[in-house]
C-alpha cells in the first residue's frame, strides 16, 4: 500500500513539475475561501455540472448507435431502446438529464435573485451564466429535433417558422436555418452538429469562464456581505472557509440525494406523465398529419406563452412578429439585471417588502405562464397570458423604481451564519 501511495505521490509531482496541477487545485478548492454561511440554495450551481457531465457521458453513448438520417433516426432510437445493452438506460438518463438540467438552471438562477448575485462586482459572472443558460436552451432545441417523433419533427417546423416572421431576411433566414424550405433531411444534420459538437464546446468553455470570473472575485453569500474586506494576519478571510474539504463534502452529501431522486425518475417515471418525454414522440414523424396541440417542452414554455399571447398588430408589424420579438426580449432582459437592480443591498434578508412582492409576483406569473404554454390557446386562457406577460415586463421596466424606493434594512459588517 505504501508503494502505491508513493507511485502514485511521485506521479502528482511528476506531473506538477511540468503542469500546474497543484497551483489549479489551491487556487480552485484547496486555498479557495467561500463564505461559511452557504445554504441550500448553493447546491445548484455544482449540481448543474454534475448533469452536464451525465449528459455529455449519455450523449456519447446515444451517438454510437444513432443514426442522423431521416430515414433511420426513429428507428435508430427505437433500436437504442431495444436492442442496445442498457441503451434504455441511456436514453433515459438523457431525456430525464435535459429536464433536470433546466431545473437546477431555474434554481441556480433565482438563487441569484434572491441574494442579489447578479449586482457588482458578480455582473460578469452573471452576464456568462446567461450566455450559458442561452447555449442551454439552443443545446436543447437542436437535441429535441433528433428523435425525430411527431412533436419532435412539427415542434422544429413552428419554432424554426418564427424566423420567417423577420422583415426583408426572414424567408432568407428561414430556408438558411432549415436547409431546406421544410425541415428535412438536411434539418436533421445541421441539428446534429450543433448538438453534439459545436454547442457542447460551447457550452464546456463558458462553465469554465464563468467558473474563473466566479474564483477571481469570490462566491456570494445570504447575506450579500464581500467576505474580502476582513482577512486575519495571513490575508485569509475571517468569514470564510476553505472550498475543500468542507463544501467538497457538503456538496457531495447534496449530489447523492439529487442521484437519488434522479435515479427514481429514471426507473419509475421517466416520462414524467408526458412532460420529459411527450407522447407524440412516440410516433413516427409524419409531414402530412400535424399533431393535435404542437407546444414544446416544459422548459421553453413560458417564452412559447409570451410569443402566443400577441395576438394584434400595432404599428403595422404583424403579432407574429410581436411574439418573436417580446419572446426574445424575455430572455434577453436578464442580461440588464445588474443595471436595473438600484438597491444598495444584495440580500433578499435585508431587502424591503416592495422587492419581496414584485419577486413572488415573477415567480408565480412565470409559472402561469409556463403552465398556458403546454395548453391549447382559448380565449380566456390568451387574456391570463396577455395579462401575465405584462407582469412578467413590469418586474424588470419598474425595476430600478422600486428597487430605489424599498426600505432595505441595515447589512451586517460579518456573516450572520
Amino acid at each position: 500500500m505504501n508503494g502505491i501511495v508513493k507511485g502514485l505521490v511521485g506521479l502528482r509531482d511528476w506531473v506538477d513539475d511540468r503542469f500546474p496541477l497543484m497551483q489549479l487545485w489551491n487556487d480552485h478548492m484547496g486555498c479557495y475561501y467561500a463564505p461559511k454561511n452557504f445554504n441550500f440554495w448553493y447546491y445548484f450551481g455544482v449540481l448543474s455540472l454534475v448533469v452536464l457531465t451525465i449528459q455529455i457521458i449519455t450523449g456519447i453513448w446515444l451517438v454510437m448507435s444513432y443514426k442522423p438520417d431521416a430515414s433511420l433516426a426513429f428507428g435508430s432510437v427505437e433500436y437504442i431502446m431495444r436492442d442496445v445493452s442498457w441503451g434504455w438506460l441511456i436514453r433515459y438518463m438523457h431525456s430525464t438529464g435535459a429536464s433536470f438540467f433546466f431545473i437546477v438552471v431555474y434554481l441556480h438562477m433565482f438563487r441569484g435573485l434572491l441574494y442579489g448575485s447578479f449586482k457588482k462586482p458578480r455582473e460578469l459572472i452573471w452576464i456568462l451564466g446567461m450566455f450559458i443558460y442561452l447555449s442551454l436552451m439552443a443545446e436543447a432545441f437542436f437535441g429535441y429535433l433528433l428523435p425525430w417523433g411527431q412533436m419532435s419533427y412539427w415542434g422544429a417546423q413552428v419554432i424554426t417558422s418564427l424566423f420567417g416572421a423577420i422583415p426583408f431576411v426572414g424567408e432568407t433566414l428561414l430556408e438558411w436555418i432549415r436547409g431546406d424550405y421544410v425541415v428535412s433531411d438536411i434539418t436533421l444534420n445541421r441539428f446534429f452538429s450543433f448538438h453534439v459538437i459545436a454547442l457542447p464546446f460551447a457550452i464546456a468553455g463558458l462553465v469554465v469562464l464563468h467558473i474563473i470570473a466566479l474564483h477571481e472575485v469570490g462566491s456570494n453569500n445570504p447575506d450579500g456581505v464581500e467576505i474580502k474586506k476582513h482577512k486575519d494576519a495571513d490575508g485569509k478571510p475571517l468569514d470564510g472557509i476553505p472550498f475543500h474539504p468542507y463544501y467538497t463534502v457538503k456538496d457531495s452529501v447534496g449530489v447523492v440525494v439529487f442521484l437519488m431522486v434522479f435515479a427514481a425518475v429514471v426507473f419509475f417515471a421517466p416520462e414524467m406523465g408526458g412532460y420529459f418525454l411527450e407522447h407524440n414522440n412516440f410516433i413516427p414523424a409524419d409531414p402530412l398529419k400535424t399533431p393535435e396541440h404542437i407546444a414544446p417542452v416544459w422548459y421553453f414554455t413560458p417564452f412559447y406563452s409570451i410569443l402566443r399571447a400577441n395576438t394584434v398588430n400595432f404599428f403595422g408589424i404583424p403579432a407574429k412578429l410581436w411574439g418573436v420579438i417580446f419572446m426574445g426580449l424575455g430572455t434577453m432582459v436578464f442580461f440588464l439585471l445588474p443595471w436595473l437592480d438600484r438597491s444598495p443591498v444584495k440580500s433578499i434578508r435585508y431587502r424591503g417588502p416592495i422587492f419581496k412582492t414584485a419577486l413572488g409576483i415573477f415567480v408565480v406569473t412565470f409559472i402561469i405562464l409556463g403552465y398556458l404554454g403546454m395548453l391549447p390557446p382559448t380565449d380566456m386562457r390568451t387574456l391570463v397570458a396577455q395579462i401575465c406577460t405584462i407582469i412578467y415586463f413590469l418586474f424588470f421596466i419598474l425595476m430600478p423604481f422600486y428597487t430605489k424606493w424599498d426600505q432595505t434594512k441595515p447589512v451586517p459588517d460579518r456573516v450572520t451564519g
